[in-house]
């Protein structure tokens, strides 16, 4: 295959969750050329190119990626990520500053240098927070963001389109929801411990609805997107198109660790009312709370169906976190 024939992909966030396994699957294809966008420069050589971008602001210098190489598609992975205890006096404009102005720049830098295809991965923040069990978010729904940083990621969306309509740069947007892999850190770490160090658990009886997608899922349709000529000026969900409860995930957890969930069957509606009177009423949002995405529009329109079952996500999550104890035991004999 010449160089002309290749798709040259960039990735900003390359050495982030998602980014990194995204620029791992794009270099097992010969017909794709890459480009990882980091903050920081790897030790060692990678299979692809690097360009190091110290920032994600509105006066950011793009000039390092698109001056020396034709750019094809940007899969835009970097962002400031949402945080449970935001410590800035004025988290909003924070967030604005990178996901909303830091976003317009490298969108407008891409256009500029005649990049096709602009990918943003958005949030299903930008939806709002909550879903009745059975109701779904559809891509047609309005959205109601409710935190700093889904807002800025709908507002993102939203300059970005008026951007790409006006440049005729194709933009696709996907929304995911909790992404769950090898290497998860936060509240979906806190989980798989819990379950592992058998610590017994209030949360036997919840009976709610979330999705979900696994690391390899998001990926697999992000690289989907990339080059499906009916992606173009799309918003796309994305999960495992397997909703689970709360109760049913640990489980899950346990079973892909090989153990048993010590799970006790409190009631959601006392479980609500104690975390009320604790002022806690976030944690029982999270963890009775449903949250559920319509991906019918996704699998239609890219002929796409999640190649990885639940199960199997899980069980890449709970190898990982195995095999990550025992590097660590390892290294504390010694």
């Amino acid at each position: 295959m010449s160089q002309k024939d290749l798709l040259r992909i960039a990735v900003t966030g390359a050495s982030g969750f998602v980014g990194r396994r995204l620029v791992e699957k794009l270099t097992e294809s010969t017909a794709v050329e890459v480009i990882g966008v980091l903050r920081q420069l790897p030790v060692e050589q990678q299979p692809f190119a690097v360009v190091k971008i110290a920032d994600l602001t509105e006066t950011t210098d793009w000039s390092k990626l698109f001056s020396n190489t034709a750019v094809d598609v940007v899969v835009h992975c970097a962002a400031r990520v949402h945080q449970m205890n935001d410590s800035s006096e004025d988290p909003l404009n924070e967030f604005r500053r990178v996901n909303c102005a830091g976003t317009l720049q490298l969108a407008r830098s891409a256009a500029a240098a005649g990049v096709r295809r602009f990918v943003f991965i958005s949030s299903v923040k930008v939806m709002g927070e909550s879903t009745l069990p059975g109701a779904p978010y559809s891509v047609n729904d309005i959205p109601k963001p409710v935190d700093p940083y889904g807002i800025s990621k709908l507002e993102a969306e939203q300059q970005l389109a008026a951007l790409c309509q006006k440049t005729g740069m194709e933009l696709v947007v996907i929304r995911p929801p909790l992404v769950y892999g090898p290497g998860v850190k936060a509240n979906f770490l806190s989980m798989i411990k819990w379950v592992h160090r058998g610590i017994p658990l209030p949360l036997g009886a919840i009976h709610n609805q979330r999705s979900l997608v696994a690391l390899d899922n998001l990926v697999d349709c992000i690289i989907k997107t990339t080059h499906h000529p009916a992606a173009a000026g799309q918003t796309f969900f994305v999960s495992d198109n397997h909703d689970v409860s709360t109760s049913n995930l640990l489980r899950g957890i346990a079973r892909a660790l090989g153990t048993q969930p010590r799970l006790i069957p409190i009631p959601m509606a006392l479980f609500n009312h104690v975390a009320r009177l604790l002022r806690r009423p976030a944690i029982a949002q999270r963890l009775c709370g449903s949250l559920q995405l319509d991906i019918r529009h996704t699998m239609d329109s890219l002929d796409w169906v999640p190649p990885f079952t639940f199960d199997e996500g899980l069980l890449k999550v709970a190898q990982h976190y195995q095999q990550s104890l025992a590097v660590q035991r390892s290294a504390d004999l010694k």
